[in-house]
């Protein structure tokens, strides 16, 4: 089933959340199933409350036009500027480049595979009907308590037909994450190699990433689990420019705290995250400008041994920069020492600093390898479609 021709539709946040990094993550999904011949198209939904993120007054919005130009101008550079649509609730109406056909095309389709879906993007009814509906956790851990807790979060998710998640520990030994009562499936973050090309690094380069500082105001709590931020995790390694020097340069945004001036203070380069956040090309330069990265992971991820692994470090991957990231159990199944050098401590991190330095071709050329093997949307997708094509007949009324 994965080697047919299938009509897709892709849904996502591209134009409520209109950011470099978080771009990617939807636009791999849609490139690389275009880029496998299948009949993609990307559809997003307001929802019923504003949600539309518009950088220039940092506030969320029932006016999606930053959104409807930022998304215009990233598909239409990948060659899918005719293929995508946006439901504005408020205004009752279909915008962008299909919003003539866009109910139609979404009734005649075979697959929806939905980004975070029940994060937003309620399964209306020119949605509903689809018979394959795939749901893709990209926030392991978090969704599972969210579901165990929100009724109004779970009987969105129940609306799904296939379940997967890029938790690629959950349900194993060793993840804490708790069950509830979905049949989640491993997945992996996807990345499209013709977008991200192999670039030669700078051997003298900074260690960089692009971070969200914390993405709620408080830990989460459920049970005697905690899942806290990633400024929880990043306080173990704040010193490390004081031990290894000014080689660092992150790019942070933060909702709730203002770090910027405690990181300077302790070595770390800041980088100008609007600049690099503007579209999904000034991401992409900061990236392949970069000698590596440095990836620190939400507290919640490590703690739960998830397994996560990040999609901005499967870009690192693709463009051929090593990755140095915080250990959430993705060393189970993800092979480590070239290319990706996995960390738990700040002796962990010098360490890896040490040998990426010492062999640093080797390392790049074993990331661009590893992209190929285990992030690449060819790798990727069409186990994920097959897998959501295939469910059962008893599943789908």
């Amino acid at each position: 089933m994965a080697d047919s021709r299938l009509r897709i539709i892709v849904i996502g946040s591209l134009i409520r959340e209109p950011t470099g990094g978080h771009a990617w993550a939807n636009l791999s999904y849609v490139h690389g199933l275009a880029e496998l011949g299948h009949d993609v198209y990307y559809i997003e939904d307001s929802d019923d409350y504003p949600t539309c993120y518009d950088p220039k007054i940092s506030a969320a919005t029932t006016d999606p036009i930053y959104g409807l130009r930022f998304a215009a101008n990233a598909l239409s550079r990948l060659g899918l500027g005719d293929r995508w649509a946006y439901y504005d609730a408020s205004a009752s109406e279909w915008k962008g480049a299909r919003a003539r056909d866009a109910r139609a095309l979404c009734k005649s389709a075979d697959l929806i595979l939905s980004y975070s879906g029940m994060w937003g993007n309620p399964l209306r009814e020119w949605l509903e009907t689809v018979p394959r509906r795939a749901t893709i956790d990209g926030d392991p851990g978090f969704t599972q308590v969210r579901n165990l807790a929100d009724p109004a979060f779970r009987r969105r998710c129940e609306a799904y037909t296939a379940f997967f998640s890029v938790g690629a520990n959950i349900g194993k030994p060793g993840c804490t994450i708790p069950a509830d009562g979905f049949p989640w499936e491993v997945t992996r973050l996807p990345v499209s190699l013709g977008a991200w090309p192999y670039v030669p690094g700078p051997p003298n380069g900074r260690y960089t990433t692009v971070m969200q500082w914390e993405t709620f105001p408080v830990p989460i709590q459920y049970g005697g689990l905690m899942l806290a931020n990633k400024s929880e995790s990043f306080r173990l390694f704040g010193e490390l420019p004081r031990q290894l020097g000014p080689i660092f340069n992150i790019a942070v945004r933060s909702r709730w705290t203002s770090p910027d001036a405690m990181l300077r203070q302790a070595g770390w380069g800041i980088a100008d995250i609007d600049g690099i956040s503007r579209d999904p090309w000034t991401y992409q330069a900061f990236i392949q400008g970069s000698k590596a990265e440095f990836a620190i992971a939400k507290a919640g991820y490590v703690e739960t041994r998830s397994g996560w692994f990040s999609e901005r470090s499967a870009a690192y991957l693709a463009s051929g920069r090593p990755v140095l990231h915080q250990d959430t159990g993705f060393s189970d199944w993800l092979p480590c020492g070239k290319g990706v050098l996995a960390f738990r401590s700040p002796e962990e991190v010098i360490d890896a600093v040490s040998r990426v330095d010492a062999d640093y071709d080797a390392h790049c050329r074993a990331a661009r390898k590893l992209a190929e093997e285990f992030f690449s949307a060819a790798c990727v997708l069409p186990p994920l479609i097959e897998a959501a094509m295939a469910t059962p007949a008893e599943l789908l009324a």
